[in-house]
């Protein structure tokens, strides 16, 4: 690579407009001048021309056009050299005569078209829709200040960006290979789970290579209709086109301007630019949720899938971060590498805070929630002992919390469950409303020390066709990842059965039944379902549950423990009235939640009222409660006060 000295070149062609009379030559001449004072030729970085495939021909065309933006008297000669009254940019005309092509020659001007290197890697642009030789010469802004020395990215870029934990996997040293063998695009198939982010920076940490990295999900997305055949029907949120196309573009640019490998997550959403990154000046590792299609693209890159880390290399990383041994309950976790770099720093700021010299489980569980989408339930405490259930019922909530603790011994025989499913217990919770369906679910997290995923349906079912499965992809990948119970509350309003299709609706819906189908088979975590009615749940779903749990009203004899469990809170009775637990049992049928409902307003009454509790409080509960409910109080001696236990008939009373 030869420098190029622009002044002796502007002073030859002031020069030869002189001789031929050109009126601004004074001009020209003193701002030539003035100009050598202080001029110093550009410093281009040294590994550019090998980076983009420039000659010395393409380095002086791009000083030439980058000079207006270094020195304003030379920008007032391009101007007037380029036939503006005052500062301008660069003919193509004149920076091709300022280099030493000939303008007149047709080949010169392919130097400046869009798939020679300059404009191909968005060094230079041509704008203008004056004749070829007339149009101007621009240099990016970004470029221009790299050019100067300056290597902070652009805003639009830097809100994509991510920091990486490198880290040898399965998979990285492969990756490696691809790089130093030239590898252009290594397209890597991931979960959302999957370590990918971590091999992709750990195969470029081996190779001592630079490394930027571009979430596209960081994009904001917007409603997006399309042709279906029965009308326009939306599609849901995606990025803009446009936008997405010039986020995938700067990217690009920001990794070679600065000799750094590009990770793009989110690569899925890129599939459209894939021409882009195959064109990049440096190498492209692609994290998508897709596999590689061959259709998109007549090349076939290196396609490396990213593993999962396993609990040792979970635990290393937890012990190397924190710098000392985790608990199992927090190393079981199913973090990504960045998730856990993130948790421990939010736990260690809040000990910090706490006045606490390091961050504890509780501390680094707090943390983790926060990673969630909002709608975690941590562990309540609540155990089976806190289960009041027939005994059947009961016994097996107990034999699924057994399936999960012993899950891993059973797996670790063989692919029992299939091959290609996941590793996850499905159950099925059906019963009426306050049968303690929800309490369960939270039984079997907390017996566990698991928190519980509870899916609100009304944040997960979107009128944008496949946002849907978008959301509930992601609330998977949040349970998956953080080891938690996911709940279906109501959850025959999703899972009912398919429908004939009869328009473009029905066949979407059917879709996300499907795509449920085949996420719960996939799943490696605990999906618990509650119903109140099991039959309306689509056969399909049964047949991939391995426990339905029915839970019945309860009977009399349950609804005397359940009054018994609920009073237990209530240590402060009046002896003088006390309560007849067996009787209440026996004489109103309601269900765990009422019961439960009557025995707080109860305790409400009595400290308001300054006394201790009794039967007085309860009884007065009981009707108000029934009332709410829409049924009439029975005309039992419980319900005026007497003492006297009326036979267990099977007393109903709704009206």
């Amino acid at each position: 690579m030869t420098n190029f000295d622009l002044l002796p070149a502007c002073a030859a062609a002031v020069e030869r407009r002189a001789a031929a009379g050109w009126p601004q030559a004074a001009r020209a001449t003193q701002a030539l001048d003035v100009a050598r004072a202080d001029y110093r030729p550009l410093d281009m970085p040294v590994d550019w021309p090998e980076r983009f495939g420039l000659d010395d021909v393409d380095l002086a065309l791009l000083e030439i056009a980058a000079s207006v933006d270094r020195d304003p008297l030379l920008h007032l000669l391009l101007g007037l050299l380029s036939g503006d009254p005052g500062p301008g940019r660069p003919t193509t005309a004149l920076a091709l005569e300022l280099a030493g092509i000939s303008p007149a020659d047709p080949a010169a001007y392919s130097r400046l078209g869009p798939l020679a290197a300059l404009q191909r890697h968005r060094l230079l642009a041509v704008q203008g829709t004056d004749g070829l030789t007339y149009r101007r010469l621009r240099v990016p802004d970004r470029v221009a200040a790299q050019l100067r020395g300056d290597d902070l990215p652009d805003p639009a870029v830097l809100r994509l960006l991510v920091d990486p934990v490198p880290m040898r996997v399965t998979g990285t040293d492969r990756l490696a290979a691809g790089l130093a063998a030239g590898q252009q695009l290594c397209w890597i198939p991931a979960s959302g789970t999957g370590a990918a982010l971590a091999m992709a920076a750990g195969a470029c940490h081996l190779l001592d290579l630079a490394v930027l990295v571009g979430d596209l999900r960081r994009l904001p997305t917007v409603p997006h209709p399309a042709q279906t055949g029965h009308g326009e029907e939306p599609t849901g949120l995606a990025p803009d086109p446009d936008e997405l196309s010039g986020a995938v573009a700067a990217l690009i640019d920001e990794a070679a301007l600065t000799g750094s490998v590009l990770v793009l997550m989110s690569a899925e959403l890129a599939v459209g630019s894939l021409e882009l990154l195959f064109r990049s000046a440096v190498p492209v590792l692609a994290i998508s949720a897709r596999p590689w299609d061959p259709t998109w693209a007549n090349h076939l890159p290196l396609t490396v899938t990213a593993p999962k880390l396993t609990i040792t290399e979970r635990t290393a990383l937890w012990e190397r971060l924190l710098s000392r041994p985790v608990p199992l309950e927090i190393a079981g976790l199913r973090l990504r590498p960045e998730q856990i770099r993130q948790v421990v720093q939010s736990a260690t700021d809040s000990a910090a805070l706490d006045g606490l010299p390091a961050a504890g489980p509780e501390q680094l569980r707090t943390a983790v929630r926060r990673l969630g989408m909002g709608h975690h339930r941590a562990d309540g405490g609540v155990r089976i002992g806190d289960l009041v259930l027939p005994e059947s019922a009961e016994n097996e909530v107990r034999r699924l919390i057994d399936w999960v603790r012993y899950r891993d011994e059973v797996m670790s025989k063989g692919p029992l469950q299939g091959k290609g499913k996941g590793t996850g217990i499905c159950a099925l919770f059906a019963g009426a409303p306050g049968t303690g369906k929800t309490l369960a679910a939270d039984v079997v997290a907390g017996s566990l020390g698991l928190d519980v995923v509870q899916v609100e349906l009304n944040s997960v079912v979107s009128k944008y066709i496949g946002e849907t499965e978008k959301n509930l992809e992601r609330i998977f990948t949040e349970a998956e990842s953080l080891n938690a119970v996911l709940f279906f509350d109501e959850a025959d309003v999703l899972f009912g059965p398919r429908s004939h299709i009869k328009d473009a609706h029905d066949r979407y819906a059917n879709q996300e039944v499907a795509y449920l189908l085949q996420r719960m088979e996939s799943f490696d975590g605990i999906t618990i379902l509650a119903s109140n009615l099991r039959g309306n749940i689509d056969p399909a779903f049964a047949r991939r549950l391995h426990f339905v749990i029915t839970f019945p009203n309860p009977d009399a004899q349950t609804r005397t423990r359940l009054w018994e469990h609920h009073l237990r809170a209530m240590p402060d009775r009046d002896p003088a009235d006390p309560i007849d637990t067996a009787q209440l049992g026996f004489a109103v049928e309601l269900s765990g939640g009422d019961i439960r409902n009557v025995v707080l307003a109860a305790a409400y009454d009595a400290v308001i009222g300054g006394q201790p509790m009794g039967m007085r409080h309860v009884r007065s509960s009981l009707i108000r409660e029934l009332t709410k409910l829409g049924r009439r109080a029975p005309s039992l001696p419980i319900m005026n006060g007497s003492r006297h236990r009326e036979p267990p008939v099977g007393l109903r009373t709704t009206n």
